[in-house]
Order: C-alpha cells, then structure tokens, then sequence
C-alpha cells in the first residue's frame, strides 16, 4: 500500500537521524548536470491544482496555465478499451458522479461522467449550468491524456503512471506499455518527466521509451536517501515529499546531494507537509527546483513577490550554485 511504503521512507530516515548514521557509498561527486538541471524554478501544477479547481480537467489545467504554472502534473489510468485518461484515483467515485473502477470502463463511458460533480462547478458537464466565460462542457469531462498532451503542445508535464490498485502490479505494467507507445506516436521526448511510486512501472517504460526522462519509485529513492545508491538510469528527478510524521525529507542537505549527483528535486505536498506561504518559502530557499502544488495561485503569488525568476520570465535566482 502507498502509506505502508511512505512508512518505509520515513522510517528508515527517522533510524538514520536518531543514531547519527551517514552511510555512504564510494560515488563520484559533482556530476554532470541532467537535463532538468539549472533551469529556472518550476511551480508545477499538482493535478492542475486541485484545491482551486476540479482535479485533473481540463478546467483546471488550462487554469493554472492561466494564473502563471511552469509545468502541469497528471496521473494516469487505462480503461477497458486501453485509452489512457487522466485521474488520480483509481475509481471514479471521489471526484466525479459515477461509480467504479477506470478499468472497467470504457473511454466514452468515463467521458460522460462529470468530472467536477464534487466541487461548485458540478452539473457544467452535463448542461444543466452554463460553463465559465472561455470555457465549454467537455472542459469538465474526465480528459484522455492524449487530449491533454496535444492541447498544451509547448507546456512540460510529469506524468505519473498509476495502477487498478497498489498491489496489481500488472496494471502498473501495463500502464506504463500504453504510455510508451503514446509518447511515441506523438514524438513527445523532451519536455516530459514520467514517475511512479512502483519502481517496476518506471522500469518497463524506460526500458520502451529510453529518451524520456524518469523520476523513480518508492524502493529506488528510500536507497538512494539510505544508502547513496544511484537510481534507474534515465533518472532526471527525485520527486520526493515534503516529509512524513514530522521527519523532513526534502532538507537543504538532501537537495545539494542530489543536485552534485545531477538530478533535479521536485517536492509533492498531498498530506506530507503544511501547504501554505510558509513552507512554499522554505523549500525555495532550500533550493528545490520546483514544486507541486495544489494552490498554484498561491505559489504564483509567492514567485511574484521573491522576483523568482521563471522558465521565459527574468527575475532572480534564488540558488544561484545549485544553477552553476
């Protein structure tokens, strides 16, 4: 399960602070920088940023392009039919008005659902309230990710490859296969990050689509947090939580490490941590390369006020070593 392995984590940094240990294996230093390091901050859209708009809609990812975000992150289900579409759960029934499992669905099944029926936008899919000035019906529809994709052609994405439950790492599997082959034929290499917590998923898609960057699972990052044990090859990102349990995670020291080992840092919130001004602050000035919030307005008003310079936007680099 998902909170056994953030468990996992947190337990094995809670062992190593209390008894002082910094078990580290014999690495080179200083690497070369990956490609998704010394670019300007990101602030990267988690679901399009649930806390201000439906999750995962298009409503909500044109949004908070909108109001400023650098990168949108989405989470990936097949359904019946082998189309993948975007939604964080597994099952439809938290965030739209339907019931069930994604895998049992078709596509034109899943698209008919309201995908804002839980929020004060509900009943705009299915015509019975007009939708915002710019915006149609179908932007309240649960999207495929190949829509997504080509409706933002310029935009970056971290895509996470999701399962039908935490322990069917077939799905996981297969998830990754549609993944590849869609990438593929939309010839989208450079500007996307894919992640999993399931280190098999992360496995199975490189080894298909080697020239998209990968961030890596659950058991390759608690390795390389424990022991200094490098991830998968393709590795571009560590996209790791702010902390668990009162233990921090994403510290100073870890971000500089992983910054001299080449791979940019990304911190997700989702429970890990507050998600407020305070901490947006903190994790800038730990020199995080971008975070995923779910309050992008709020993120956005922060940049604006530290003149934090962003992809296309001059401004100021508030860890100007961790660029060089």
């Amino acid at each position: 399960m998902r909170k056994r392995r953030i468990l996992l984590i947190a337990a094995a940094v809670v062992v190593v602070l209390a008894i002082g240990l910094a078990v580290r294996l014999n690495l080179p230093g200083d690497a070369a920088p990956g490609p998704w390091m010394g670019r300007p901050f990101l602030s990267i859209a988690h679901q399009g940023g649930e806390d201000e708009a439906p999750s995962s809609t298009m409503y909500a990812f044109r949004r908070a392009v909108d109001v400023g975000a650098d990168m949108l992150e989405m989470d990936v289900h097949a359904t019946a039919d082998d189309v993948l579409v975007v939604m964080h759960d597994a099952e439809v029934d938290r965030t739209t008005d339907g019931t069930g499992p994604i895998r049992d669905k078709t596509f034109a099944e899943v698209q008919r659902l309201d995908a804002a029926s839980h929020s004060e936008l509900r009943g705009v899919r299915t015509g019975d309230r007009p939708p915002p000035p710019g915006y149609t019906a179908d932007d309240f529809r649960v999207p495929s990710l190949e829509e997504v994709l080509t409706r933002f052609p310029r935009t970056p994405f971290t895509v996470e490859i999701k399962g039908s439950s935490d322990d069917d790492g077939e799905s996981f599997l297969r998830n990754a296969r549609l993944l590849a082959g869609l990438l593929h034929r939309l010839n989208r290499t450079q500007d996307i990050i894919v992640a999993s917590f399931e280190d098999e998923a992360i496995a199975e898609f490189h080894r298909l689509a080697p020239a998209v960057g990968v961030a890596p699972g659950f058991g390759e990052v608690l390795r390389y947090l424990t022991l200094r044990m490098r991830p998968i090859e393709g590795t571009v990102a560590l996209q790791i939580p702010v902390g668990f349990q009162g233990v921090r995670i994403a510290t100073p020291g870890f971000i500089a490490r992983a910054h001299s080992d080449g791979y940019a840092v990304h911190v997700w919130f989702s429970g890990s941590g507050s998600e407020d001004e305070a901490t947006y602050n903190s994790l800038i000035d730990a020199c995080a390369d971008g975070l995923m919030s779910s309050k992008p307005t709020v993120l956005e008003r922060v940049l604006d006020q530290r003149r934090v310079a962003r992809p296309g936007t001059p401004g100021t680099d508030p860890c100007p070593a961790a660029s060089d």
